[in-house]
């Protein structure tokens, strides 16, 4: 019953609620971040698979400059990072502009992380089934290791999420990702400022 009638109608009052009051906040990281990033802006956005694999515009608060090299290419992910955009992410602020995916019905607040179309064509039929619910700005594997999982373990993790949803499932989220929140825990995979890309073996 949750799953079929429940979760979204939740996802709208929360996602509504929630930009109505930390609005203030959205806003004051936006402004610290347009400074910060040196003229890259404080808004990212990027396309994304989401319910079915269908690409939506998935947007975030930019933690990055977008600095180059000599020839032009953009300088690694740990160059790029500023201290403003590291407290950003740590705390999971960047997260915050996902609310309004989930408002116009692109994502959940829980769910497996959208990742990069790119990554489509490489999942197995099984990592594929990730892909039967919204995706969320959290989820079970986020509070579970985020990115400091393997893809291997992300993935079974993300498809357990899909065979166990229901309303207990969704509130364990919630309280394991507030521990993660607090904790700052994941944040980056080994050797990456967030995490490696996904080459369909890792």
């Amino acid at each position: 019953m949750y799953r079929k009638y429940l979760k979204r109608p939740t996802d709208i009052i929360v996602a509504a609620t929630a930009l109505l009051f930390l609005s203030p906040v959205i806003a004051a990281v936006g402004v610290w971040l347009h400074f910060a990033n040196k003229g890259a802006g404080a808004f990212f956005s990027q396309l994304r698979p989401g319910r079915n694999g269908r690409i939506f515009r998935l947007y975030k608060f930019k933690t990055m400059t977008d600095e180059r090299d000599a020839d032009g290419a953009l300088l690694p992910d740990a160059e790029r990072i500023t201290r403003a955009g590291r407290f950003v992410r740590s705390t999971s602020l960047d997260e915050l502009p996902q609310l309004w995916n989930v408002l116009r019905g692109d994502m959940s607040l829980i769910g497996p992380r959208p990742l990069l179309p790119e990554y489509l064509p490489l999942y197995s039929a099984t990592q594929a089934r990730r892909h039967e619910v919204r995706p969320g700005i959290t989820g079970w594997a986020q509070c579970h290791g985020r990115n400091a999982l393997s893809w291997k373990r992300k993935f079974e993790l993300d498809v357990w999420y899909v065979d166990h949803l229901c309303a207990a499932t969704d509130l364990r989220v919630v309280l394991l990702t507030l521990r993660s929140v607090v904790r700052r825990e994941g944040i980056s995979g080994e050797g990456h400022a967030t995490a490696e890309p996904f080459n369909g073996k890792n």
